[in-house]
């Protein structure tokens, strides 16, 4: 026991090799719970999934430098971890409490012209628009653009015309 207090340190007058010993163990249990959490966390980049990013970077830090128990950080994170995935699976199954939690997509162009009510509420202009559009239909001429959406995650997505 007196080893591991020695290497792992206790409080917060840490030395640099227990910080190393802490930043290495934190390190996979961040692995384990981004694991436990699911591809979507690092994968769909929403709201949600930026949400447990942050907070886990912030808490778990609080382990590395000792300003709170290790295994109280540690139980914190899982207890995020699991509330994401849980909320992730709620939803799955109900696309209503998706559209409370993340969103629904918006209509930006259509028809010609852009949804100026919609820009608007998405804080978006023409420019940033256009950008959305020459990356995702590799275009830049609206005239072969139908549709243009801002998706959940908030990037903008083209749909051409047949």
């Amino acid at each position: 026991m007196k080893i591991l207090i020695e290497l792992f340190g206790e409080g917060k007058d840490l030395s640099a090799l227990q910080m190393t010993v802490r930043g290495v163990l934190v390190f996979v249990i961040a692995w384990i719970l981004i694991r436990i959490s699911g591809r979507r966390s690092f994968g769909v980049r929403s709201p949600l999934d930026n949400i447990i990013s942050i907070i886990l970077g912030a808490v778990l830090s609080r382990a590395i430098v000792g300003a709170s128990p290790f295994g109280a950080v540690v139980l914190a994170c899982l207890v995020i971890v699991l509330l994401h995935r849980l909320l992730g699976w709620l939803m799955v199954r109900h696309t209503s409490f998706g559209n409370i939690v993340e969103g629904r997509k918006m209509l930006l162009f259509e028809n010609d012209h852009f949804v100026k009510e919609n820009m608007g509420k998405a804080l978006v202009s023409e420019e940033d628009i256009m950008q959305g559009v020459r990356s995702s239909a590799l275009t830049d001429d609206l005239t072969k653009i139908d549709r243009i959406y801002m998706e959940r995650n908030g990037q903008i997505s083209a749909i051409k015309k047949q």
